[in-house]
């Protein structure tokens, strides 16, 4: 988004005048943040002398006055524009801004994040339907808790949609008379049968709690457990486990 922006967005608007308004980098106060990569703030929209005016017209319904624009950047790239303005002719003070950064902050955390999930997925389509499904349970694991840590609610939606469409087939998951165990999974199980909890599991296997769940429903699936004590006797008796497993983290 260095040439453009589309304000598509909205919060608490009077009416639809800015919807999908198309900005110029270096035209207004949005283009002028995307054009100089940093926040940029007027006091007063209409009378600033500091950005052009173009589209004062689109502004004029909502009756905007103070206004803060603060680009959402990943590496040198401007990725979005986050706007904050009032009714009312005053300085967004420092509060304010470092509430807006922090909003800030977290989109730029969440598009690395759902671009390097949607990397993997990409470096993953040369599998087929045939490729085992330790595999793919491993991966599925990975993207559930890197879902967990996103603090946009639709791209952790979108995320978990992915997640579920790379669920193997019930068939090929869990009716298996020759039950696979991943490392890590089989690691996760050992745990819970020396009796430790996910926080504990998840503090010795050095994994996140999503991550821990995730292996654990994997293993329950493939065992065609209903709960993880009766994963950890299927998994013992299917000599996937030692008959006594001392967990030593």
């Amino acid at each position: 988004m260095n040439h453009a922006l589309r304000i598509n967005q909205l919060r608490g608007t009077l009416t639809r005048s800015l919807e999908n308004l198309l900005v110029d980098a270096g035209a207004g106060l949005g283009g002028k943040a995307v054009a100089l990569g940093r926040v940029s703030t007027v006091r007063n929209y209409f009378s600033a002398k500091g950005i052009t005016h173009e589209y004062d017209r689109a502004v004029a319904p909502e009756r905007l006055r103070a206004m803060v624009a603060i680009p959402v950047r990943t590496g040198l790239v401007t990725r979005a524009v986050l706007y904050v303005a009032t009714r009312d002719q005053a300085t967004c003070g420092d509060r304010v801004l470092r509430a807006a950064a922090e909003v800030v902050s977290r989109l730029e955390r969440d598009i690395l994040v759902e671009e390097e999930v949607w990397r993997r997925i990409a470096a993953s389509s040369t599998w087929t339907a045939a490729a085992p499904s330790e595999a793919v349970g491993e991966l599925r694991a990975e993207l559930t808790a890197i879902a967990g840590s996103i603090a946009d609610g639709q791209a952790r939606a979108r995320l978990l949609a992915v997640c579920e469409r790379l669920k193997p087939p019930a068939d090929l998951e869990c009716e298996s008379a020759a039950v696979t165990l991943s490392a890590r999974e089989a690691q996760v199980l050992a745990a819970v049968s020396a009796g430790c909890t996910n926080d504990e599991i998840s503090a010795h296997l050095d994994l996140k709690p999503n991550t821990v769940k995730s292996y654990l429903k994997n293993a329950m699936c493939k065992l065609d457990a209903t709960n993880r004590i009766q994963a950890v006797n299927k998994a013992r008796a299917a000599g996937l486990l030692p008959a006594a497993t001392p967990f030593l983290g």
